[in-house]
């Protein structure tokens, strides 16, 4: 890495689809090492942001860099954990085949993975708890082990930045404890977590830092900054009905 780049620059991004503006000037540094929340209601631009990152949809206008460079340089270094609801779980492969997948970043496509890809392989299903299902076919996991192979799929990839869109989404409370976990690992090994999130009452809990976003950045930075019940109400307006801990003087103060 380039010494002094920050792992995710994104300076004066807009996107727009149809010619209606969907992110609008949206400008961030990430820190290293990081847990980042991505917040807002419903069309706020959030997934946007995210496939905006990864060169999945043009840009109206800006610029992104993963530390310095274009993305198309440092593919190989950033992991996507896409929505469930995007992907078709009816393809005929098996578990184990997936997570491979995340590999190929480092072995090219022409290069089949060998004994020590799969034993890594095997080892990120461990980590998620899914080993014991590597040989299952995808379409008969729940929509919670679906998640938990995704993401395995991310870990295989060994990635020194992740991207994470709604990964707690339609989960139950033990895979959301899973995933929780595993991302405080990655944390922890200094790798930088981004992650699109829907509930307000987990955001103190799971997050470092958080981007409030409703179209454009509202704000940005350590969570115990940055979220507080005036930023909430400029992120979510009339669509925010209640304000879960706002009394709590960490949020307020």
């Amino acid at each position: 890495m380039e010494k002094g780049t920050v792992p995710i620059s994104v300076r004066n991004l807009s996107v727009a689809y149809h010619r209606k503006p969907v992110l609008r000037d949206v400008s961030f540094e990430t820190p290293e090492g990081k847990l980042i929340g991505i917040v807002g209601p419903n069309g706020a631009g959030k997934s946007t942001l995210i496939k905006s990152i990864l060169g999945l949809l043009p840009l109206t206008s800006g610029q992104v860099r993963i530390y310095g460079k274009r993305y198309e340089k440092q593919r190989s270094i950033v992991g996507y954990v896409p929505q469930r609801e995007s992907v078709d779980w009816d393809f005929p492969t098996d578990v184990l085949d997936v997570v491979l997948m995340g590999r190929y970043g480092r072995l090219g496509w022409l290069k089949r993975p060998g004994k020590a890809d799969k034993e890594f392989a095997l080892a990120c299903l461990e980590k998620v708890g899914m080993a014991g299902y590597a040989h299952r076919q995808i379409s008969q996991l729940s929509g919670g082990q679906q998640q938990r192979v995704f993401l395995a799929r991310a870990l295989a990839q060994d990635a020194r930045i992740y991207l994470m869109d709604e990964p707690f989404a339609g989960v139950d409370a033990a895979t959301e404890k899973a995933i929780i976990k595993v991302l405080n690992e990655l944390k922890g090994q200094g790798k930088t977590v981004m992650v699109v999130h829907h509930d307000l009452q987990t955001v103190r809990e799971y997050f470092d830092w958080l981007l409030l976003l409703n179209i454009r950045p509202i704000a940005f930075g350590p969570t115990s900054r940055v979220f507080t019940a005036d930023n909430l109400q400029k992120t979510y307006g009339g669509r925010l009905t209640a304000l879960p801990q706002v009394a709590d003087p960490v949020y307020t103060g």
